[in-house]
């Protein structure tokens, strides 16, 4: 039986997910984040590379230690496109939920700027032109997010953000695997498409900005960006990840 493995369509996706695709023991997918966790929680995917905040929705995942999509500082490829003057309305790409929650959180601390009280949340489609919309800050994610032309005074990286406020790495995306699925198999399956990108010099277009590594560093800033999701009863401030592969 193929292991089912999931992945992002997005460019920043690519060094984890070299050779997955061809590899005949493996009937793989490429889509949205959003539907990557869907298709982990229904039982359609053994494993799927989703929104970090997804390892703090549900308690028995199995999170692989030793890769992820994570930054510190500049993400690039994750910008909050900003008008003049306090927030009232936020264009939401809801591609991603651990964007989504990264943004209230920041919102929530007055990282942003300042926030109406009856602010309003939109969910859009993806586009390169945030500058068409009427909301008062647009936030992109992925290839769009990269790549988005704008005018407007404030363009604001969450990554820096966050870098900026805490001072840890920002945990994207992680590989997680769902309970009832032995990991060994898995787990080389996804260290092989690592070394793979490695070799084959897999460009992910963010300059450098996003790295895939995960290790003490990034377990630290998963936990405040779990505490600070459960503070805005985004998460469940309760969970542990349970780390396959590493002891951290």
């Amino acid at each position: 039986m193929k292991i089912r493995i999931g992945g992002v369509p997005y460019g920043v996706g690519a060094p984890l997910l070299e050779g997955l695709e061809s590899d005949p023991s493996i009937d793989f997918v490429r889509i949205p984040p959003t539907e990557l966790v869907r298709d982990l929680r229904d039982g359609t995917l053994d494993a799927a590379l989703v929104s970090s905040i997804e390892a703090f929705r549900r308690p028995d995942y199995g999170t692989v230690a030793g890769l992820s999509i994570a930054s510190r500082g500049p993400a690039r490829s994750v910008r909050a496109f900003k008008k003049t003057g306090p927030i009232r309305s936020v264009g939401l790409d809801s591609g991603s939920a651990t964007t989504v929650v990264l943004l209230r959180i920041l919102l929530a601390a007055g990282r942003l700027g300042e926030v109406a009280e009856d602010v309003e949340f939109d969910t859009i489609s993806p586009t390169t032109d945030p500058d068409s919309l009427p909301h008062d800050l647009v936030m992109l994610i992925g290839d769009c997010g990269l790549h988005a032309n704008s005018g407007r005074p404030d363009i604001l990286d969450l990554g820096a953000c966050w870098f900026d406020w805490i001072g840890l790495p920002f945990v994207w995306a992680l590989w997680l695997i769902r309970p009832e699925v032995e990991p060994a198999n898995i787990l080389a399956k996804l260290h092989e498409a690592r070394r793979a990108a490695l070799e084959a010099n897999v460009d992910d277009g963010t300059d450098g900005a996003i790295y895939y590594d995960f290790g003490a560093a990034e377990l630290a800033g998963l936990r405040r960006f779990r505490n600070a999701a459960a503070a805005l009863d985004l998460a469940d401030g309760s969970i542990e990840p349970r780390l396959l592969g590493l002891d951290l």
